[in-house]
């Protein structure tokens, strides 16, 4: 799980370049630029000798600059490149990842045995990726700003798949220094639910699995659009309120939020989809309540297990037409053998199950058949 803040622990759990033009690289090779779909946060260049350009043009929020790595195929030689441009050799033989969102991208690829360091592992839920920990070939390397870079050194990894929330790289850097390639991983920007499910093409890359790849994200895509074609057919939206009260905001997805999109999507009228955010809104328990005393549905309650515990902690829930009705959802239902929640590790790649859960709720007879996967309502 990324530890970056109580916003993204509590609510993450709803949360280019394309064309076949060609152009001259400096060294007079022959440039081939790769379509991506949705996701707009990196661009990949083929060369004709087989290594690749990529680069991450916004890793984090408010970025102004990028990253740009160089894939250079093993037994090619490394050709005269910028100095800022980081060298990886693929297909990588080992990889050290620090956030549970990039494990089921291995898992898909079938790259798990690939890795063999990881911040605090107990967070991971991948029963493929929990069998090759309890065999001892995965080194728990610490709480992830507090990573224990000796023992990360000793590992040798091939590269290191890390992730920014600002301008500060903090530990990311140190392990550059020791030589270690660092690729920053920026999926969690995207605002599209595909465009995130799209980084599986990103990590294929250093493995030299762009065709593997491609027929994983066709299928999630395939079954994205469908049900998302199926809700278009219904005439009724039911309203929808989402988030909790901490400390003494209420925390909720924007209207432009990836969350949102996906309710929207899911055909649902969540009633703060007016509002121009991509981010997290921080709105008074007062015009909550106005606004939403009578939604139809309340999704996303953070890590609540029960509407008991829900009240417990803030008693004014109670006062809301879902909570009477218990039509309050969780996606916390599947948990790892450790605690780890199987929602925030596999719902970037798989917005299609988010996507059946959530018209399952709002619609179940448009999906007669389908038992939700990750959401469960509270009782």
């Amino acid at each position: 799980m990324k530890t970056s803040s109580v916003i993204i622990l509590l609510m993450s759990g709803f949360w280019l370049l394309s064309g076949c033009s060609t152009k001259k690289e400096r060294a007079g090779r022959d440039i081939n630029v790769s379509s991506i779909k949705y996701a707009t946060g990196f661009t990949i260049q083929k060369l004709n000798d087989g290594n690749k350009i990529v680069e991450v043009g916004y890793p984090y929020q408010d970025a102004k600059t990028g990253y740009k790595y160089l894939l250079v195929q093993k037994g090619n030689e490394v050709l005269k490149h910028e100095p800022d441009v980081e060298v990886v050799v693929v297909p990588i033989e080992s990889i050290v990842c620090t956030s549970t969102t990039h494990i089921p991208l291995l898992d898909y690829l079938y790259e798990t045995n690939k890795l063999i360091g990881f911040p605090t592992t107990d967070y991971i839920s991948s029963l493929k990726m929990r069998q090759r920990i309890d065999s001892g070939n995965v080194k728990d390397l610490g709480i992830d700003k507090g990573m224990n870079i000796e023992a990360l050194f000793a590992l040798k990894p091939s590269m290191v798949m890390g992730y920014q929330m600002s301008s500060d790289l903090g530990q990311m850097k140190k392990i550059k220094e020791l030589g270690i390639p660092v690729v920053i991983n920026a999926e969690y920007l995207e605002k599209h639910p595909l465009g995130r499910a799209e980084w599986i093409k990103f990590m294929a890359l250093f493995f030299n699995k762009e065709k593997e790849a491609d027929s994983v994200f066709r299928v999630i895509e395939k079954e994205y659009l469908t049900v998302q074609q199926l809700v278009k057919s219904e005439p009724t939206q039911p309203t929808v309120m989402s988030g909790i009260v901490y400390g003494d905001a209420w925390f909720m997805p924007g209207g432009k939020n990836y969350a949102a999109t996906l309710l929207q999507d899911a055909g649902c009228n969540y009633l703060w989809s007016d509002t121009g955010s991509d981010g997290f809104l921080q709105v008074s328990f007062e015009s909550v309540f106005a606004k939403a005393k009578a939604a139809d549905l309340w999704i996303g309650v953070g890590s609540f297990k029960s509407l008991k515990e829900m009240e417990a902690a803030e008693k004014r829930y109670t006062l809301f037409q879902p909570f009477k009705n218990k039509n309050v959802f969780t996606y916390n239902t599947r948990v790892g053998a450790k605690g780890g929640s199987e929602f925030l590790e596999l719902g970037y790649l798989r917005p299609d199950i988010i996507l059946k859960d959530l018209v399952k709720i709002a619609h179940p007879d448009l999906l007669p058949q389908y038992e939700t996967y990750f959401y469960t309502r509270l009782n």
